[in-house]
């Protein structure tokens, strides 16, 4: 399996979407401070993913949630989030 998944910076409040096959180990990472893009943004939360068998399809979705359509539909998503 592969998963998109958006996370939610709680010093910043600022989002973070990913692609990866182990989601469990990728948020562990993140949270460690070992991703450059979000070690000065910790910690963090896991706000959203999704799960796909392909990794082209995950790609294309990643894709999509990063566009202004895609943060539109992410926040309609998790309007009552933490």
């Amino acid at each position: 399996m592969y998963y998109v998944y958006v996370l939610k910076s709680v010093k910043d409040g600022m989002y973070y979407v990913g692609k990866t096959s182990d989601l469990r180990k990728r948020f562990e990472e993140h949270n460690k401070g070992r991703v450059p893009s979000t070690k000065n943004r910790l910690p963090l939360l896991l706000v959203y993913y999704e799960a796909s068998r392909s990794s082209k399809d995950a790609a294309h979705r990643e894709l999509y949630l990063k566009t202004a359509w895609g943060k539109r539909f992410l926040k309609q998503r998790t309007k009552n989030d933490i």
